[in-house]
């Protein structure tokens, strides 16, 4: 069995000499060794101070001791026989309060029981204080064992390994033996040593190395803690064949931790705000700074301090750090941003707990701006303002309010808000803040009078948007006086009743008064005249005194006229004064016509249809009153006396106030119209009568009471002449627009025939200048604008000199009937003229010469530049003649001729 050991040490335990000195003032812990006891043997060693202790005032121990009992320590449970130290649950331990060391060295005596199986061990732990040279030295500790429930007792150990501790950043000579390792079966058999593991035979590979024969196992370069803190080995111990001759052991190597790192900050520049006016211990911002050496030593133990202040205003030391977390808090009154908006304060880090003889260090920037809070009312620039608006406007400016606020500007503790405090009851200003200047502007928002208020005294007050800070209050000049002035401008004169309504009786005579339509001029304090006009008057029946008003008719005014709307005409009148410049206003007036019986009925219909013999149908009459109720029905209907034979053919019978029914008395009455006269009489008073004639056609009916068309035109009054006059003009209207069609038929088929040819009233090419005219030579110089025409007869083309001859006119005599082709319109442009015949043309194949374009085949006689014929052409050689079949269709025989090739 082994004696495993396992050191584990604290960073400022190895420190440099200034832990000396600390040790004579505080108290801190140092933990010597956490020793693993298997079965029975115990042994300690501690571990080597760098520094020279002599002795140690005050010490406080803590050391990890751990009993096994071969089947594990589950439940072990520690007592110690000194009431000076305690021991946990885990096997450490420590000191139960501040005391004193004799002497150099400490005995204590640790008891370990298993409640489960009633086994006891007791150790007694000897612990050695060293000076800082002295090499370690291994006490074996022998543990007696009581007999135990079970009868086990304590075995001793075959494997005695010292501790292995490796500070960083060692110097050498490498390599550095570290420890050494036997079995006590070395002095029996050759055993051969080995150890394996991260550092050994894994990644980084040779770190540890072992002699196989000695078991000196050696550190090969200077470890680095930051790299790797610890690193685990085992132990391996092996005979000369290769057999095992005890179990691996487990070795654990600490690298112990030196001050080579300098605290860094995570950031360079550190930004933080704090409001004005904070109370000392107000926290602003923390800082933070790491350090990659071990932090349970004072080599990672970073703290703080500020170095300098920028500015030192008003006290150089307006913030304090705490020196162990970074927090930044005031600690000193005074903060005024409207002074000092911000400070730079350099805060350095130093690890060594501080030590500035000692620790490294490193610095960052902490900007620690100043916010803004409102303490600091507005201020009116001044106390009185003044200013001047004219009458009836409104969204005028009329004064500007100035201000000055010391908050930060464009923020809520230095917007402005006015308001107004007294002065104006009706509400006639507002006062608005100019986001940009932050001015206070006066508006107009209801219009003032200046009949009504000369001036306004206005009183004001301004504040922030936020609140004023606590324990601020409002200024003095806070408050001010605003003087308005109102100009009196000329105003139009109105109408005090506008729309005027008056009721009269329709008929009034003309020159009839009918009120006086006045107006007022509220410039009361200005001497003006008024003059009156008409501005509407749609039947031109009123008249207006331009000089007090006075309404009178020029016309009779009719209820029924068309300009009557709901009984209510409706003129408008203008009222202007002379002020400058002048203004008027108007006024409508409105008359409601009163209704006379001033309109006679009548009857409705004007024509009926009736048959020849009674009691088959009848006819229902009614009349028709522009006037209005109670001028209107109930109707009287009624037949003349004269002529007799009208009571003596028809009849009228009543069948309520509006109607009645017309019909015949007589049994029979031949077929006609008849016109039948009938007095209409109204309800008005006085009653007013008319006598309309109904004009009733007469006619044979069939047994459905109606007539029948034999009998409709019989009714008309037409006889059998009448009749066959109509039908004769009928054909003579039908063979005239029949000959017309035939005519037009005729007229188109010329057209289609003389296509490219216009008629000489249509020609207008005599007024435009000819070109590609060749006519005659230089002596032939008269053209005929004639041949450009469309010839009326043929007879010029017989008379025509010989030897000159057009052959775009028809042929004389017998001529092949060809396809017709499509009509095209008579273009207006001789250009467009030309392009279209060229275009029908060349889209005929059937057209004959006539039908191209102008060619003239005389030159004259007697040119001076000579014939044609003197220019010289070569026949020699084949010429290719294929492309004459791209020209067209006229020139398809050409092609055919000579592009025949060898087939001719």
């Amino acid at each position: 069995m082994f004696l495993r050991v396992q050191y584990v040490f604290l960073h400022h335990v190895c420190s440099a000499p200034w832990i000396t000195r600390m040790a004579e003032s505080v108290l801190f812990p140092v933990l010597l060794a956490a020793v693993k006891i298997k079965c029975l043997k115990l042994v300690f060693d501690c571990f080597p101070y760098q520094a020279n202790l002599t002795h140690f005032s005050h010490l406080f121990l803590s050391v990890l001791v751990k009993f096994n009992n071969c089947a594990g320590n589950k439940g072990v449970r520690y007592e110690t026989n000194s009431l000076d130290f305690k021991v946990r649950a885990d096997g450490t331990l420590y000191a139960a309060h501040h005391l004193q060391v004799p002497s150099k060295q400490l005995i204590l005596m640790v008891t370990a029981w298993d409640p489960q199986t009633l086994g006891r061990w007791e150790a007694m732990v000897r612990v050695r204080l060293k000076a800082m040279l002295e090499r370690p030295s291994v006490s074996e500790i022998h543990s007696r064992s009581h007999q135990s429930a079970n009868g086990l007792r304590r075995q001793k150990r075959d494997w005695v390994i010292p501790p292995i501790n490796v500070p960083e950043n060692s110097r050498g000579p490498f390599p550095q033996q570290l420890v050494r390792i036997r079995s006590d079966k070395d002095k029996e058999i050759h055993i051969r040593y080995s150890i394996t593991g991260v550092g050994a035979d894994q990644p980084p590979m040779e770190v540890f190395n072992i002699d196989p024969v000695s078991g000196r196992m050696y550190v090969t370069r200077p470890m680095d803690r930051e790299e790797r803190a610890s690193y685990h080995l085992r132990a391996h111990a092996v005979d000369m064949n290769g057999n095992k001759v005890e179990n691996p052991i487990d070795l654990y190597i600490y690298v112990i931790d030196m001050n080579d790192n300098r605290p860094e900050f995570i950031n360079q520049v550190y930004n933080g705000s704090v409001d004005e006016g904070s109370k000392p211990g107000t926290y602003v911002m923390t800082v933070t700074a790491n350090d990659a050496d071990d932090g349970t030593t004072a080599n990672g133990m970073v703290r703080y301090r500020i170095v300098t202040q920028t500015p030192q205003s008003p006290s150089q030391n307006m913030f304090t750090i705490n020196s162990e977390t970074g927090d930044i808090v005031t600690v000193a009154a005074g903060l005024d941003r409207e002074k000092v908006q911000q400070y730079i304060v350099i805060v350095q880090a130093t690890d060594m707990e501080g030590n500035l003889n000692y620790g490294l260090s490193n610095t960052a920037t902490a900007i620690i701006t100043v916010t803004d809070v409102n303490d600091n009312p507005p201020e009116f620039t001044t106390s009185t303002y003044s200013g001047e608006v004219p009458e009836n406007r409104v969204e005028v400016v009329v004064a500007n309010l100035t201000v000055m606020d010391r908050d930060q500007p464009h923020s809520p503790n230095w917007n402005a808000i006015y308001r107004i405090i007294s002065g104006d009851p009706s509400g006639h200003f507002t006062i608005r803040t100019d986001p940009i200047t932050n001015e206070g502007m006066v508006t107009v928002v209801k219009a003032v009078d200046y009949e009504m208020n000369r001036a306004f005294m206005l009183t004001v007050m301004v504040s922030n948007q936020a609140p004023l800070a606590s324990g601020i209050q409002m200024s003095f000049q806070s408050t001010a006086g605003v003087t308005i002035s109102v100009t009196d401008v000329n105003e139009a004169p109105y109408f005090p009743t506008n729309h005027k309504l008056i009721r009269l009786e329709e008929g009034v005579p003309t020159g009839t008064i009918l009120t006086t339509f006045s107006a007022v001029d509220p410039d009361r304090f200005m001497q003006q005249a008024v003059r009156y006009s008409k501005l509407s008057d749609p039947a031109n029946w009123l008249n207006i005194n331009a000089t007090n008003g006075q309404i009178t008719t020029a016309a009779v005014l009719d209820r029924e006229s068309d300009y009557i709307k709901n009984n209510v005409y409706e003129a408008t009148f203008l009222a202007a004064d002379n002020g400058i410049p002048p203004a008027s206003g108007t006024g409508t007036l409105q008359i409601y016509l009163i209704d006379i019986n001033d309109n006679a009925p009548e009857l409705l219909p004007k024509e009926a249809q009736i048959c020849e013999k009674p009691n088959l149908n009848v006819i229902n009459i009614t009349a028709a009153d522009a006037d209005i109720d109670p001028n209107v029905g109930p109707f009287v209907f009624e037949l003349p006396s004269v002529p007799s034979a009208v009571r003596k053919n028809w009849t009228i019978t009543r069948l309520n106030g509006d109607y009645a029914q017309l019909s015949l008395r007589i049994m029979y009455l031949e077929a006609g119209v008849y016109d039948v006269p009938i007095i209409v009489t109204d309800s008005g008073n006085p009653p007013l009568y008319n006598t309309s004639v109904i004009k009733v056609k007469v006619c044979p009916c069939d047994e459905n009471g109606d007539c029948t068309t034999i009998g409709a035109v019989a009714a008309a009054g037409l006889g059998t002449g009448a009749i066959i006059a109509i039908l004769i003009c009928i054909i003579i209207l039908l063979t005239m627009v029949l000959l017309f069609v035939v005519w037009m038929k005729r007229r188109e088929k010329e057209r289609h025939t003389k296509q490219l040819l216009i008629d000489p009233e249509d020609d207008v090419r005599d007024n435009i200048l000819k070109y590609d005219e060749e006519g005659g030579g230089e002596e032939d110089q008269d053209y005929d604008l004639s041949q450009l025409q469309q010839p009326e007869t043929m007879d010029h083309v017989l008379n025509k000199t010989p030897g000159v001859r057009r052959v775009d006119e028809r042929p004389i005599g017998a001529e092949p009937q060809y396809p017709i082709r499509p009509v095209i319109p008579h273009p207006g442009d001789i250009g467009d003229f030309i392009n279209e015949g060229l275009r029908a043309a060349d889209n005929d194949p059937t057209a004959p010469p006539y039908d191209s374009l102008l060619v003239f085949d005389y030159e004259g006689s007697g040119s001076t530049a000579g014939s044609v014929s003197s220019l010289n052409s070569s026949s020699s050689g084949d010429q290719d003649y294929d492309y004459l079949n791209d020209w067209g269709p006229r020139f398809k025989k050409l092609a055919d001729m000579y592009g025949g090739g060898e087939e001719d």
